[in-house]
C-alpha cells in the first residue's frame, strides 16, 4: 500500500469516488453530512476498493450554490467541522490506502467574501474592487448592465451595487468573477494550493478552470457574437476557454511539483473537443474530465466513437482519459439509461430533463432497466485505461430523486429559471445507510433534503449482505480492476454481432458490453464478472462480462 500511495503515477487509472460531503454520512444529527461522519465512513469506502476520494466543497459557505460560493478558502464550513476534523479524516483516509482530492473553485468567490466585501466598501477604481470585474453601467445615467451577457443560472451575469457600479458573476450574484489579471488574485491561490498541499491533500479537481481570465476590452461584445461556452475553438471568447489561462495553470503545476509525490490536478473544462488537451498537458494541470460518455445514448456505435476518440486525445497530449457517468451536476445514470431517448433541453449539461420536470412521471422510468443498463455502462467503463470517477450512491444502483417539493429545494437553478430548469437537487439527496430509520442512517436526525421512502430498498444495509447486490456487484468490479490493471494499452477486437463492444487490454483481460436485445455469443475465455447472469453460456442484452 505505501509504494502506491507514494507512485507519482497513481492517478493515471485510479478509481475516484466523490463525496458531496453535506449528503454523505451526518455525525451529529443536524441534518448536514460533515467532515467527522465521512471519516467515520470510511472502513465503507476501503471496503468498496477505491483509489481516491473526491471532496466537493466544504469550505466556509451560505450554500448560495450547493458549497461553490467559497467564503474562505483556507477554512472548513463550521457547519461540517472544523480544520482539526480535516486533518483527522485525511489522516485516517491515508491510513486506509485512499488518496485525497480537493474541489478548488478558482473563479468567483462568495459575496461574503471578505474580499469582495471590501471591495463593496472601496470606492471605484479601488485596488479592492481591481480583485473583481466591476464596470460602469450603460445608459445615461449607468442603469444598464455593462453588457447583455447572460449567467449560466439565468439572469444577466452583472449585479448593481449601492454606489451605481456593476460586478460581473457568470454563475449566481452571489458569485462575484474574481480578476485573474491582478497579480494578487493569483498570489494569493497559489497560497491557498500550498496550504492543503501542506496539509496532505493529494489533488485538486478544477471547477470551471476554462472561466478564469477574461477579455474584458470596451466595448464588450454582445452575446450575439458570443456563440456557445463550448463552440469557441480559437480562444478568443471573452470569458470561456481563454488562452492565457494556461499561464495561470502553468503557475500551478510548479507549485504541484514542489511535493513527492507531485501533487495531481483535473480540471472541468466544458471545452471543444480540440481544445481539451492543452488543460491535461504535463505542464498544466495534468488531466482534464471528458464527459462524453456522460452525454451518451444507450448506443453501441457512440460509445465505441467516444472511447476511440477520447483515448486518442489522451495518448496525444500525455495524459491519461478520465471517464465519468454520473456527478453532482447530472441526473443519475441509472436514471437516464432507463428512460425513453430524448433531447435534452442542454446537452451540455444532463438529459432527463423532461421527465425531471413532470415530478417523474412522464416519460414511465423502467427502474429495473435502468439499473441493468448503469452496471453494465459502469462495469465497461472501469475496463477502460484512465481514471473511472464514480459519484456517491450509484454503487447502490440509487435513481435520481424527482419529487421534492418545491419548498425543500435548494439549487439556485431552480430559483432562476422557474418553469424551465428543476436543478441539481435530485442526485443530492443524502444517501441512505439503513433500511430504517429517520433519515435511513445518514444521521440521528432527518436530512437537509427529502428522502423518498423507496431509499429504504437501496440502503447499505440492504444489499451488504447480498452477492447479487449492487453494492456487491461494485466491490468486486474494483476489487478485480484493481487486480487486472495494466499498462494503458488498449485494442478493440471484431464482435460477432454490430450491437456488441469487445476490447482488450494488455493483459489478455477482455470486456464485451451487448448494446443490443437478445443474447450474444462470448468468445473463449475464463469469465470473471458478469454484470448480470448469462443465459446458457451467452451474453444478455444490456449486459458486460470480463473475461480473462
Amino acid at each position: 500500500m505505501e509504494a502506491r500511495m507514494q507512485d507519482p503515477h497513481w492517478w493515471r487509472q485510479a478509481a475516484v469516488y466523490q463525496i458531496y460531503p453535506r449528503s454523505f454520512a451526518d455525525s451529529n444529527g443536524d441534518g448536514i453530512g460533515d467532515l467527522p461522519g465521512i471519516t467515520s465512513r470510511i472502513p465503507y469506502l476501503k471496503s468498496l476498493g477505491v483509489d481516491a476520494v473526491w471532496l466537493s466543497p466544504f469550505y466556509p459557505s451560505a450554500l448560495a450554490d450547493g458549497g461553490y460560493d467559497v467564503d474562505d478558502y483556507r477554512n472548513v464550513d463550521p457547519k461540517l467541522g472544523t480544520l482539526a476534523d480535516f486533518d483527522e479524516m485525511i489522516a485516517a483516509l491515508h491510513a486506509a490506502g485512499i488518496k485525497l482530492i480537493a474541489d478548488i473553485v478558482p473563479n468567483h468567490t462568495s459575496n461574503r467574501h471578505a474580499w469582495f466585501q471590501e471591495a463593496l466598501a472601496s470606492p471605484k477604481g479601488s485596488a479592492a474592487r481591481n480583485r473583481y470585474i466591476f464596470r460602469d453601467g450603460l445608459g445615461p445615467n449607468g442603469d444598464e448592465p455593462p453588457s447583455d451577457w447572460d449567467s449560466v443560472f439565468g439572469g444577466p451575469a452583472w449585479e448593481r451595487t449601492e454606489d451605481g457600479q456593476w460586478y460581473m458573476h457568470i454563475f449566481a450574484k452571489e458569485q462575484p468573477d474574481l480578476n485573474w489579471d491582478n497579480r494578487e488574485v493569483r498570489d494569493d491561490f497559489l497560497t491557498t494550493l500550498r496550504f492543503w498541499s501542506d496539509r496532505g491533500v493529494d489533488g485538486f479537481r478544477v471547477d470551471v478552470a476554462h472561466a478564469l481570465t477574461k477579455d474584458m476590452t470596451e466595448p464588450l461584445a454582445s452575446k450575439a457574437d458570443l456563440g456557445a461556452e463550448n463552440d469557441n475553438n480559437n480562444g478568443k471568447h471573452p470569458f470561456w476557454d481563454r488562452d492565457e489561462v494556461h499561464e495561470v495553470f502553468a503557475e500551478w503545476r510548479r507549485v504541484f511539483n514542489e511535493y513527492t509525490p507531485p501533487r495531481t490536478a483535473v480540471a472541468e473544462a466544458w471545452v471543444h473537443a480540440d481544445r481539451r488537451a492543452r488543460y491535461a498537458s504535463p505542464e498544466g494541470l495534468g488531466q482534464a474530465f471528458n464527459f462524453d460518455l456522460l452525454k451518451a445514448d444507450w448506443n453501441h456505435g457512440q460509445f465505441r466513437d467516444i472511447i476511440t476518440k477520447n483515448l486518442a486525445e489522451a495518448k496525444l497530449s500525455g495524459a491519461s482519459s478520465t471517464w465519468v457517468f454520473s456527478n453532482h451536476d447530472v441526473v443519475r445514470h441509472a436514471t437516464r439509461y432507463g428512460l425513453p431517448v430524448s433531447a435534452p433541453a442542454d446537452p451540455d449539461r444532463q438529459d432527463g430533463s423532461a421527465w425531471l420536470m413532470s415530478g417523474g412521471k412522464e416519460p414511465v422510468l423502467d427502474h429495473t432497466l435502468g439499473e441493468r443498463r448503469a452496471r453494465a455502462v459502469s462495469q465497461l467503463m472501469l475496463a477502460l485505461p484512465g481514471s473511472a470517477y464514480l459519484y456517491q450512491g450509484e454503487e447502490l444502483g440509487l435513481h435520481e430523486v424527482a419529487d421534492i417539493a418545491d419548498e425543500h429545494r435548494q439549487d439556485p437553478t431552480f430559483f432562476r429559471n422557474k418553469g424551465v430548469d428543476i436543478g441539481r437537487d435530485g442526485c443530492r439527496v443524502p444517501l441512505p445507510w439503513t433500511m430504517e430509520g429517520i433519515s435511513f442512517g445518514f444521521g440521528s436526525g432527518g436530512a437537509h433534503l427529502p428522502q423518498p421512502e423507496w431509499f429504504g430498498r437501496y440502503a447499505v444495509e440492504a444489499q451488504e449482505d447480498d452477492p447479487a447486490s449492487s453494492l456487491s456487484f461494485y466491490r468486486r468490479a474494483l476489487e478485480l480492476r484493481r487486480e487486472l490493471q495494466t499498462e494503458e494499452g488498449f485494442e478493440w477486437i471484431a464482435a460477432a454481432s454490430p450491437e456488441v463492444l469487445h476490447f482488450t487490454r494488455p493483459n489478455g483481460w477482455q470486456c464485451v458490453t451487448n448494446f443490443g436485445s437478445t443474447p450474444a455469443n462470448l468468445p473463449a475465455g475464463k469469465v470473471l464478472l458478469s454484470s448480470s447472469p448469462l443465459q446458457d453460456g451467452m451474453l444478455p442484452g444490456a449486459a458486460t462480462v470480463w473475461l480473462i
